[in-house]
């Protein structure tokens, strides 16, 4: 797998996921200015990435600093986390990276400058590499729900490219497929800005693992003509009642599954979990770029000049409609998250 997200000569370095799938190409972040740019334009995107690119953006702008004296480094670190937390409302795991990253500058106040700075670096690689463990464990415990020649449908992408690698959705069905597995993918293409086609299409692919690209409209026909078993997701923020955040087009997803009386569930981390949110109600959900709808990739006009957009990037599934949650420590109801996360 192509990696996402690392740390290499001393930058940030950042697979572009605007380019894919025509182009592989990397930027090289060199401050955390760029980092922050890169998460607001998606050139990374997905709740596990984000969370793990800001803690790197902000160990980045750690090294920059010019403060010799505790007193004056932390404001100034302080300063780059709420930069980088204002890139994106809605995933919650940006918000848990960075407040990681302060709880350990916190830890260090009686340290040199130099050794916060090699151990903001360390505990930022500590979070990727945590990502990746968990991504593979919760894998292994949503493998266990798709039988041998099963098709699920996923929508958005929830893979290697929205985690610090292996993924949470994808991770479920890469877990299937290499327990030999017959599985095939339907890929909701994910409209507007075409994750499923571009990423999610592009990632199956790579691991010849069997892949349909569908528009978001067909979802509905294929789950009456029984050609979708199960559907599995990803998340961008679980409240404390089950309801869940994720890729606008999830919910009604959600609802052709519970018509058809289709498995519906969701995979994320327990960084994805937000337990200071009541429930959906409360997550905010970002409003993006009129121009990811009207146009394609912001230079091909499909709609009419001026015509008003409404262009929420999420939206959100309640918990009655989810058949389970998977997680690194297992799969439970969504009624069950805040007992089996709250310590």
């Amino acid at each position: 797998m192509v990696p996402t997200v690392e740390w290499k000569d001393g930058a940030v370095r950042l697979l572009d996921q605007s380019r894919l799938p025509e182009t592989v190409e990397f930027l090289d972040c060199r401050d955390y200015q760029t980092v922050a740019d890169a998460i607001r334009t998606l050139k990374v995107r997905g709740a596990p990435a984000i969370g793990v690119t800001a803690a790197m953006g902000v160990a980045l702008g750690a090294q920059a600093t010019k403060a010799t004296d505790y007193s004056s480094f932390a404001p100034a670190i302080v300063k780059i986390c709420d930069e980088l937390a204002a890139t994106r409302p809605t995933a919650v795991n940006l918000f848990w990276a960075i407040e990681r990253m302060k709880r350990k500058l916190e830890s260090l106040r009686a340290q040199p400058i130099s050794t916060i700075k090699q151990a903001l670096i360390i505990e930022s690689q500590a979070i990727l590499e945590e990502d990746i463990r968990l991504c593979k464990t919760m894998g292994r415990h949503g493998a266990e729900l798709i039988g041998d020649g099963q098709t699920v449908l996923t929508h958005c992408n929830a893979g290697s490219l929205a985690t610090a690698g292996y993924g949470t959705a994808l991770g479920v069905i890469r877990a299937a497929w290499e327990q030999g597995k017959k599985i095939k993918v339907i890929a909701d293409e994910t409209r507007p800005v075409l994750q499923g086609a571009r990423l999610t299409a592009w990632e199956l692919m790579q691991d010849r693992i069997p892949v349909t690209l569908i528009t978001d409209n067909m979802a509905g026909s294929l789950m009456r003509q029984g050609r979708i078993h199960l559907c599995v997701v990803g998340a961008d923020r679980i409240a404390a009642n089950g309801d869940v955040a994720n890729k606008i087009g999830t919910y009604s997803v959600a609802v052709l599954a519970k018509a058809h009386n289709i498995p519906f569930y969701v995979a994320a981390p327990y960084s994805t979990i937000d337990l200071k949110t009541k429930s959906g109600a409360d997550i905010p959900i970002e409003q993006r770029n009129p121009l990811e709808v009207t146009t394609i990739h912001g230079s091909h006009p499909v709609a009419p000049k001026d015509v008003p957009v409404y262009n929420p990037a999420f939206d959100v599934t309640p918990a009655d409609l989810i058949t389970g949650i998977i997680t690194e420590r297992g799969v439970f109801k969504p009624d069950a998250i805040v007992s089996q996360f709250q310590s």
